[in-house]
């Protein structure tokens, strides 16, 4: 038996081949490799706060977008005699939702009580003008996220360039871009409103306006200090030695790296631009009537707040709710693009 057993040198060479296979093999089984933004996507998705919020934000667009299908009424239209009606959903019989109120220490059927023809009802009610309450805020969410739109395209389109060209050229230009950027965020922006109503009218256009004036401030400042640090890494300077103009480098080299900043502050910018409008129509200089926005179903709502909170409750949840959620959204972007931050 022993004779036929290879030597002892051969018997260690196998050995070592077999375990230089078994080294090879468990070196292959590795993860697949990921880019940057693929990395990013897989720690969004983990996040399920981050990933609920983004759902009910794209869910209340798509309703606000879709508005003049989803509204079952006018929302300007009036009609007093059905004023201050309560919510009615059918004729399901869910109390608060059967259009049944209390009116002189007694609980009446409001809908009988109008003499509403049977199979029209409201589902979250009127209001003091008897305008359909769900109709007036699809579209007051409209319009305050088409606000939320515009004050972030303005970020994009101001406030990156601006940020970009004072990082990059430095000296004595940004000394100059960021005094006149030091003058306008001085300027709070309920003194620039009151100035522009005075001498445009109220509505959108004022707002917009208002928000574009000094909106873009915080997305330059942030973008500038990136670019501070990007210009002087070596991917940027090998680029500024191979004769790349400044305007390739900054579009191949700094801006998707600063893409992460740029989501991050325009999540951000949604909520604050959302927050500013219907503070402004809330105090009652900006969208006029019978235009709605959430600030103006806020203002309508408060004044009939004791009796009928509904009026107000609804409209409140709503920019609750887009707030709440585009700020859970923003923490999440900003922890998948930067775990360190967590």
């Amino acid at each position: 038996m022993a004779e036929n057993l290879p030597p002892l040198e051969d018997q260690f060479q196998f050995a070592s081949d077999d375990l230089s296979n078994l080294d090879t093999e468990s070196e292959s089984i590795n993860t697949p490799s990921l880019t940057y933004f693929q990395d990013v996507k897989r720690r969004l998705i983990r996040n399920k706060v981050a990933m609920t919020s983004l759902i009910l934000l794209v869910i209340i667009a798509l309703v606000a977008i879709f508005a003049p299908i989803l509204s079952p009424h006018d929302p300007n239209a009036q009609n007093v005699l059905y004023a201050n009606l309560p919510p009615k959903w059918g004729s399901l019989n869910i109390p608060g939702l059967n259009g049944i109120h209390e009116a002189g220490g007694h609980m009446v059927n409001a809908y009988q009580a109008e003499h509403v023809p049977k199979g029209t009802y409201y589902i979250m009610g009127t209001d003091y003008l008897g305008r359909d309450l769900f109709s007036r805020i699809l579209y007051g969410t409209r319009l305050s996220l088409f606000i939320a739109v515009v004050a972030t395209a303005v970020d994009l389109l101001v406030g990156v360039p601006y940020g970009l060209i004072s990082g990059w050229v430095g000296g004595a230009v940004d000394t100059f871009m960021q005094r006149i950027v030091e003058i306008l965020s001085s300027i709070p922006n309920l003194i620039v409103v009151v100035l522009l109503l005075l001498i445009l009218k109220p509505g959108i256009t004022s707002i917009i306006i208002a928000i574009a004036f000094t909106g873009w401030i915080t997305m330059s400042r942030l973008v500038r200090a990136q670019t501070f640090k990007l210009k002087e890494s070596e991917y940027v300077l090998a680029a500024r030695t191979l004769g790349e103009s400044p305007f390739k480098i900054a579009m191949k080299h700094l801006i998707p790296n600063l893409s992460s900043t740029i989501i991050i502050q325009t999540m951000f910018t949604i909520p604050s631009a959302i927050f500013f409008e219907a503070f402004l129509s809330f105090i009652g200089i900006g969208i006029p009537a019978p235009n709605a926005s959430l600030g103006t179903l806020l203002n309508d709502g408060q004044k009939a707040f004791h009796f009928l909170p509904y009026q107000m409750w609804v409209p409140a949840i709503v920019l609750s709710v887009i707030m709440i959620t585009t700020n859970l959204l923003g923490d999440g972007l900003r922890d998948a693009f930067d775990p360190k931050s967590k």
